[in-house]
C-alpha cells in the first residue's frame, strides 16, 4: 500500500477531521481514505467483523435455532 504525507494543511481543516472522524467511529487516516474513495469514484469496502462474516456464511442453512444438549456435571479424574 501506498502512503502520503500532506503538509501545510490548516489547523481548523484537521480539527473538523478529526470531529467528523469520531463522529463516524473512524482514525482521521481512515476517515481520509473514505473521503478520497468517494471524490474519485469508488466504493468504500466495509469491513465486517467476525460475528457478521459468520453469519453471511451459514445463514442459509442456519434457519432453525440449534439446540444444545443439556449440562452434566463433569467427571473428576482421580489419581490416586
Amino acid at each position: 500500500m501506498a502512503s502520503i504525507t500532506i503538509r501545510n494543511l490548516e489547523e481548523d481543516l484537521k480539527a473538523n477531521l478529526r470531529i467528523i472522524a469520531a463522529q463516524h467511529g473512524h482514525s482521521m487516516e481512515e476517515e481520509v481514505r473514505c473521503i478520497l474513495r468517494q471524490v474519485i469514484g469508488q466504493r468504500a469496502p466495509l469491513e465486517k467483523g467476525l460475528g457478521s462474516k459468520l453469519k453471511a456464511r451459514f445463514e442459509d442453512v442456519a434457519t432453525e435455532a440449534f439446540s444444545l444438549p443439556e449440562r452434566q456435571t463433569p467427571r473428576i479424574a482421580n489419581f490416586d
